[in-house]
This record gives C-alpha cells, sequence and structure tokens, in this order.
C-alpha cells in the first residue's frame, strides 16, 4: 500500500473513531438522563437556593449526565417557569462549566492506556439488557460508554500509527509557529474557537489536540490555546442556537458566553505562569526536549500532555468560578441590558414560551419543556375564559366588537397551539424512548386535545353573546345572576385545572375537580328547569329563553372538558 493510501485509511479511520466518541458520549448522556431525568430535575429545582448550592448543584447535574448543553436547557425552562431566578441559573451555568469537565478526565484515561480489549464485553451486555426491556436504558448507557472508549481507544491507536512525531512535514508546519509569540497563542485560540464551532463538539476538538500533543508534534501551549478556543467556540454555538428562542434561553446562553470569555481574557494576562503551574501539578517537564533526553523519555513525558490539558480544562474553569461567582448580580444586569425584552404584548399572548425548535433536547427534558407550554396553554384558555366573563357585562357595540375579536383571535390561536404542541411531542415520539416517557406524551396528546375544545367552547359563548347582542333583547336581572354563578364555578374549576397542569401529579388530588362539576351540573339541571317554567309563565320570551339555556349547557360542556384535562394529567 503506498503512502497516499495509508494516510487516506488513517483520516477515515481518525473521522470513524471521532464519530464513535460523539455518538457513544450522546448515547450515554440519553440514557442517563432516561434513568434520572426526574430526580435530577427535582434536583435542579429544590437545590438553588443561593448561589454556592446552584453552582454545586449544576457541577453535580452536568458530571452526572455527562453534557452541559441539557444542564443548561433544563435550567432556561426553570428560568421562564420562574422557579428559578435568571441570577440562580448563571449560577448553575457555572457549575455545569467545572462538570463538564470530567469528559476531558475521562478521554485523558482513554489515552494513556489501552481500553478497547474492554469495551467488547461490555457490548455483549449492553445487547442482553437491550433485548430484555425492562432493562433496556441500562444497556442503552452501556452501549454508550462501550462506543466512547471503543472510540477512544481507536483515536488513540490512530494517533501512534500515524507517527506525527517523525512526519517532518507535520513537525515543520508547527514548528513555523513562534511558540513565544503572543500572535500564535492569539491564531490558535481561534483555530479552536472555529473547529469547535464547525464540528459542533467541544469533545471532538478536545481529543483531536489530545492525539496532537500526545504525539510530541503540538507543543503544550499552543495546545492549551486550541481547549480555550473551544471553551469560547462551544459558547457561539449556543448563542446561535439560541437566536430562535425566548428571552430569557439568550440570556443564558449570553452569560455562558461572557462566563468563558472573561475567563479567557484573564488567563491570557497570566497565560504562562498559569499554564507552568498546571503542568507542574500534573508533572510534565515543560523545559524537556526530544534531542536532550532521547526519544523514550520525551514520548513518556508527552504521554502526560492529556492529563495536562484535563487538569488545565478544570483548574481555568474552577478559577473562573471563583472570580465571577461573587459578581453574579452585575452578571445578571449586564446580560438584561444587551439582551432585552423586546416582545409585545399580541407577540406574549400567541408565541409558545418554553417549546423552543433551535434548543436541541433530550427526550427528558423535551416532555418537561412540552408540560410547561400545556400549563401556558391551560391559563390562556381561562384569561380566554375571563375575556367571556367580560363579554356578558359589555354593553357598548364599540367595546363589545373589539373584545369579540379578542376571543376570536385567542380561539385561533388555541388551534395554532394544539398543532405546534402536537408536532413538537411527535418529533419527541420519534426518538428512542421509555415506557414511562411515551405514556407520559399519550397522556399530553389527550391534555392538549381537551384544552383545544375549552377554546372552542369559550368561542360558542362569545357567538351566543354576540347573537344576544344583536337581537337587541335583554336578560333579565334573575338570569345574569345565575349566569354569573355558572360562570363562577366553571371559573373555579379552570382554576383548579390549572393548579393540576403546573403541579407535580404526584401531589394533585382529582376530588376537589370532581365536586365542582357535580355543583355545575346540579346547577345546570335546575336552570334547565326553572327555564322552561320561566317561558311557561311568559317571564321572557322562547328566543332569549334559548340563548340563555345555550349559555349555561355551553358553560357545563366546558366544565366536561376541565375535568378530561384533569384526568389525562393525573393518568386516570
Amino acid at each position: 500500500m503506498d503512502d497516499s493510501q495509508n494516510y487516506l485509511l488513517l483520516a477515515f479511520r481518525l473521522l470513524g473513531s471521532l464519530a464513535l466518541l460523539m455518538y457513544g458520549m450522546k448515547t450515554m448522556s440519553d440514557a442517563l438522563q432516561k434513568m434520572a431525568g426526574p430526580q435530577l430535575r427535582h434536583v435542579l429545582g429544590a437545590m438553588t437556593t443561593n448561589r454556592f448550592t446552584g453552582m454545586l448543584t449544576g457541577m453535580g447535574v452536568t458530571a452526572a449526565v455527562q453534557s452541559s448543553t441539557a444542564t443548561t436547557v433544563m435550567t432556561v425552562s426553570f428560568v421562564s417557569a420562574g422557579l428559578l431566578t435568571l441570577a440562580q441559573a448563571i449560577s448553575v451555568i457555572m457549575g455545569a462549566n467545572i462538570g463538564t469537565t470530567l469528559t476531558a478526565w475521562i478521554m485523558s484515561a482513554g489515552f494513556s492506556f489501552n481500553i478497547t480489549d474492554f469495551v467488547y464485553p461490555a457490548f455483549f451486555i449492553a445487547i442482553i439488557l437491550i433485548y430484555r426491556k425492562s432493562n433496556r436504558v441500562v444497556g442503552d448507557f452501556l452501549f454508550g460508554i462501550a462506543f466512547m472508549f471503543l472510540g477512544l481507544g481507536t483515536l488513540r491507536q490512530t494517533g501512534i500509527d500515524m507517527h506525527l512525531g517523525e512526519n517532518q512535514a507535520v513537525l515543520a508546519f508547527f514548528s513555523s509557529f513562534d511558540p513565544e509569540s503572543f500572535s500564535t497563542t492569539l491564531l490558535f485560540l481561534l483555530i479552536g474557537g472555529i473547529l469547535t464551532m464547525c464540528v459542533q463538539s467541544s469533545a471532538a476538538v478536545m481529543a483531536i489536540t489530545m492525539i496532537l500533543c500526545s504525539s510530541g508534534v503540538l507543543p503544550i501551549y499552543q495546545g492549551i490555546a486550541l481547549v480555550m478556543g473551544e471553551n469560547i467556540g462551544t459558547t457561539v454555538t449556543s448563542n446561535i442556537v439560541a437566536l430562535s428562542a425566548g428571552t430569557q434561553a439568550r440570556r443564558a446562553a449570553f452569560a455562558h458566553m461572557f462566563f468563558n470569555l472573561f475567563g479567557v481574557c484573564w488567563i491570557l494576562i497570566v497565560f504562562r505562569p498559569f499554564v507552568d503551574m498546571v503542568c507542574g501539578l500534573v508533572g510534565y517537564d515543560v523545559t524537556m526536549t526530544k534531542e536532550a533526553a532521547g526519544n523514550a523519555a520525551f514520548l513518556a513525558n508527552a504521554a502526560k500532555l492529556s492529563f495536562v490539558l484535563a487538569a488545565f480544562h478544570t483548574c481555568f474553569n474552577l478559577a473562573n468560578t471563583g472570580i465571577l461567582i461573587w459578581f453574579i448580580p452585575q452578571i445578571e444586569k449586564l446580560v438584561c441590558k444587551v439582551i432585552k425584552q423586546k416582545v409585545t404584548e399580541e407577540e406574549e399572548e400567541s408565541r409558545l414560551h418554553y417549546i423552543q425548535s433551535g434548543i436541541i433536547k433530550t427526550p427528558e427534558i423535551a416532555v418537561l419543556q412540552a408540560q410547561k407550554e400545556i400549563g401556558v396553554f391551560g391559563n390562556r384558555m381561562q384569561r380566554m375564559f375571563g375575556m367571556v366573563r367580560d363579554l356578558l357585562e359589555e354593553k357598548d357595540g364599540d367595546k363589545f366588537t373589539k373584545l369579540y375579536s379578542r376571543i376570536e383571535k385567542y380561539e385561533g390561536i388555541s388551534d395554532n397551539m394544539e398543532i405546534e404542541i402536537a408536532r413538537y411531542l411527535e418529533q419527541v415520539g420519534d426518538a428512542h424512548l421509555s415506557d414511562e416517557t411515551k405514556w407520559k406524551i399519550r397522556q399530553m396528546m389527550r391534555q392538549i386535545s381537551e384544552l383545544e375544545s375549552i377554546g372552542d367552547a369559550c368561542f360558542n359563548l362569545a357567538r351566543t353573546l354576540n347573537r344576544h347582542l344583536q337581537s337587541q333583547k335583554e336578560f333579565t336581572k334573575h338570569q345574569y345572576e345565575e349566569l354569573h354563578g355558572m360562570m363562577q364555578l366553571t371559573d373555579d374549576s379552570l382554576t383548579q385545572m390549572n393548579r393540576a397542569l403546573s403541579g407535580r401529579r404526584e401531589e394533585q388530588n382529582i376530588n376537589e375537580t370532581f365536586r365542582i362539576e357535580n355543583e355545575i351540573n346540579a346547577l345546570r339541571n335546575r336552570l334547565k328547569s326553572d327555564n322552561i317554567q320561566a317561558i311557561n309563565d311568559h317571564e321572557y320570551d322562547y328566543a332569549i329563553g334559548t340563548m340563555y339555556t345555550d349559555l349555561v349547557a355551553e358553560c357545563e360542556k366546558l366544565g366536561d372538558y376541565v375535568v378530561n384535562v384533569v384526568e389525562a394529567r393525573l393518568g386516570r
């Protein structure tokens, strides 16, 4: 085989092993979140009482799920829900930056010894667990770990087979940069950022850096500059993704970028001493040269470079957090000043709050986002019903028309929300899900269908009231009082429904919903009977009586839809 074919094969091995590494990390992260998703969400919600617990929580959750993106997305959803302030979210993101450095340590371990022999038993056990459906998620987790270490092992061997340390062209290329020059550090920082943005994986860039450094080709200072660039590149990607998201998502992404940019700026001032300190901690000799120490000693020293990179990544994020954690209120003010709230009232009424198509989520987090969105849907339907109650009181023709148009617009919003949430849940349903998550999605589909029916019922009430206005006939004082009573009960049922939608399912009780529904049914039966008697006694004509009973019957129907939503939410 000639050199060109050999290099082509090695290039494909390099790319393939990077793909294995990235796929393995994603599979492992997804499986971990399926296994511990609800618990992680509750921890994230409960353990962020101050900036320090927030930082520790972000660090722990990210180390557990091996995905700072997943932690950041969860954090943003809590900010939007009002469970976390932006300041608390910033502390969680700082912790996530520390937690994600565990990935670099795993990779450096994979580069220090050949681990591929141990992955094949893991593949065998994983496939058995996957076919045993009760342990499928554990099998996925093992599969992810096996793929990740297979990718690392193949990368390590590919790096050895490439003989980069003996390749004169590669050595000449890197030696053409002056290692003492500040501009060289900036250039490699820029290359690291661009590479990370292109491949959208900081782990892949870290792996390439480890290969180059461990083979003795890339000096440690340039390697660390690449790692610093990777830190910035990954935040640029998240900021681009967040452009299509809500204001809070953009602010959280910008805070993440500010955190890393600030860190890179001060590290550049103390670059050499800081890197030398990290090398000293690991036991790497910065001054050793191949000519002076010999090839074997030089390569043994270079083998420690993967640990130097991991140690730098950790020290950098720890030091940066140690500085910036005291200035979280100031960072919050800065990001709010840079990214202002520009949503008009009309846009606020119609847009989705939690489901953002641009942000990539794992299924476990996607289900949380969808449930939050259903909570917004429920609140909008109660707001729409409140407009119907106002419409009953409105006597001014122009104001009535304006309010009626707004209710009509809300009916369109309810249709769109049902379609958008259903489409999102269908996309989530295409993923590899646990049985519990599939069941949750089916229940959510039921909820949005019934919520849309509530919107239809509200619009039917508005149309009946419009017909009543056009008839130029008035309800009696007694009819108004009874309609107010019926609408108050209906509104109470909607309040109870929204409590069920926004709270934890395990803490909800359906008995109060049934009690209100029974009251609504009893009132409907009495008012229908009273209406027939009043028409017979000529208290009002049949046309008014028909519109009156139509309103009563529609309120009762709306109450039925509410019961269906609560039953779907509580899994009845």
